[in-house]
């Protein structure tokens, strides 16, 4: 058998995937993989089957072959022959257990090697103990400031050290619920210690050498430090410090407004601190559309917390317990206190310690392991997934990732990554969900884009929550009308942004969305509204109004 990939025009949808499946396989094709995303199929043709019979099939199914290539297949290991073990995982959060969890079930002997804790950065600093303290602070928010007449509602003194308590039992307990009770579950090994490559094939751990057939190195990432003068006399705090905290701070400066910056200044907000947010860039949330980043600096500003742009960080430095952080801002010097001090500027790959070069595994300006499609390093044996390549730096992602290693490193499938369709949420209140491409970026590919601009006072979730600061925006070619982008500031954002996944990822059209039907008083509604936003005024119709 023999493995190819042909370039194909013409397909629109899954239906159009199936046809050309169907096309192939009547002319003798195995494991046929056709993807209308990416304008391409992969198929196995036995030896005695020439290509061009391939391509007469999919021009008889009426499509448009192109280019075809002929793909090196993966060469699949011998399970359980030698070497220590088939896969061996360096880290121990999303990518690294996906990735062990589908090994073991192909039959494959696995470890993984974790310097520190078990469950990587979601579980344990991350996603877990950050969303679980927003939920609290805006019980505390809503406590205290409500929008509805005739409620007596108030909130008391935060009691931050209990707060965090209950945090920790919560992540402790999904740690081990998630992670560590697996490893026995599936029957792999965990190894504690320091993994360091001595070549291609072999990590020394603890003095001892380890070899393995195939490698996975999922490190991900730790926070990293802007160079500012005088931040490392100062006792500043990072997302991983800020939230083991026992007191509320009085006053909380934020150097950083990106999603950890915003999530975090806000979460201290509505406990009680007053809060500055200070920034480089003239424009919060610069690499989303322009709307997005007007609605969402209106809230804050709303909610009151304090914002400063176009930030020149001259130094930092501390008096007493007082933290200063000395700028100028558009020509003017300013200084801003604050009992504590958050650096939320990035995150930087855990790649110093690994010694990389001694595997032959290349690594980009921000040190981050360059990866393939495959997901494989410049070394074939070894692969990499998760926060540690710097990809979109999601669980899910990193979870998605390290099946596909699995599937490639010990299942020989060689499987290709795609993540052309991300979503992506920002926790604060309102919250931000984006997928798909910006207006921006949809020209900059070379679409004729037609936009859609809903302000969420045209929603009426939003009206009745009494909640009407944010926007819904859908991104659309102007030739088919096929959705490329939407992205959304309201309530509830990143639970509605699942509907509009599908619907980018599977080639949804504006009138597929105004076809459907769209449950009255849900935040979910506003996908339709900003549908039928492309040529109608929605202020103008009846509730459900069509």
């Amino acid at each position: 058998m023999n493995k190819f990939k042909i370039n194909i025009q013409g397909m629109t949808c899954t239906g159009c995937e199936e046809h050309v499946a169907v096309a192939l396989e009547n002319v003798g094709a195995k494991n046929i993989e056709a993807s209308f995303r990416r304008g391409e199929a992969v198929f196995e043709l036995p030896d005695d089957i020439g290509v061009e019979s391939a391509k007469k099939a999919i021009v008889e199914a009426e499509y448009q072959p192109g280019e075809i290539e002929e793909v090196q297949s993966e060469e699949k290991i011998v399970l359980g022959d030698e070497g220590d073990y088939d896969l061996l995982i360096i880290g121990s959060g999303g990518a690294a257990f996906s990735a062990a969890i589908k090994s073991v079930e192909y039959g494959a002997k696995v470890a993984m090697i974790e310097r520190g804790t078990v469950g990587g950065t979601c579980v344990n600093i991350g996603c877990v103990p950050s969303k679980t303290l927003l939920r609290a602070g805006e019980i505390n928010h809503l406590a205290k400031v409500n929008p509805f007449i005739g409620l007596q509602t108030s909130a008391g003194k935060v009691e931050l050290a209990p707060l965090v308590k209950h945090k920790d039992e919560l992540v402790s307990e999904l740690q081990n619920q998630k992670y560590v009770n697996l490893i026995d579950e599936y029957g792999f090994e965990l190894i504690e210690g320091e993994a360091i490559f001595v070549d291609e094939n072999t990590v020394e751990v603890n003095g001892k050498k380890l070899s393995a057939k195939r490698f996975l190195i999922a490190t991900g990432v730790s926070p990293s430090l802007p160079p500012i003068s005088g931040l490392e006399k100062v006792d500043y705090l990072t997302s991983t410090t800020l939230l083991e905290l026992k007191t509320v701070p009085k006053r909380l400066t934020v150097i950083g407004s990106g999603y950890i910056g915003m999530e975090l200044g806000q979460l201290f907000h509505n406990l009680g601190s007053e809060v500055t947010l200070m920034q480089r860039s003239e424009r919060l949330l610069k690499e989303y559309d322009q709307e997005i980043s007007e609605a969402v600096e209106k809230a804050l500003i709303e909610q009151g917390i304090n914002l400063v742009k176009g930030a020149t960080f001259e130094r930092v430095e501390q008096e007493g317990q007082i933290k200063k952080v000395h700028v100028t801002v558009d020509g003017k010097k300013k200084v801003v206190e604050s009992e504590q001090l958050l650096v939320a500027t990035g995150r930087k790959p855990n790649t110093d310690a690994l010694k990389l070069s001694a595997a032959g595994v290349e690594v980009g300006k921000r040190k981050e392991i360059l990866i393939n499609d495959y997901a494989r390093t410049s070394n074939e044996k070894i692969y990499a997934a998760g926060d540690v390549t710097l990809g979109p730096q999601f669980v899910y992602v990193a979870a998605y990732e390290g099946g596909i290693v699995a599937d490639n490193a010990i299942g020989g499938l060689n499987k290709k990554l795609d993540l052309s369709v991300v979503p992506g949420v920002i926790f604060t209140n309102p919250s931000i969900a984006t997928v798909g491409l910006t207006e921006e970026q949809a020209k900059e590919k070379g679409y004729e884009v037609k936009k859609s601009v809903l302000p969420l006072d045209a929603v009426p979730r939003a009206i009745v929550n009494r909640e009407t600061t944010g926007v819904f925006k859908l991104v659309a070619d102007a030739k088919t009308s096929k959705l490329l982008g939407v992205h959304i500031v309201s309530e509830n954002a990143g639970d509605v942004i699942y509907a509009a996944t599908l619907a980018v990822k599977f080639g949804l059209t504006v009138e597929d969305l105004k076809d459907s039907l769209a449950p009255y008083l849900t935040m979910a509604e506003g996908l339709k509204l900003a549908a039928l936003t492309f040529d109608k005024d929605v202020s103008k119709l009846s509730c459900c109004a069509v």
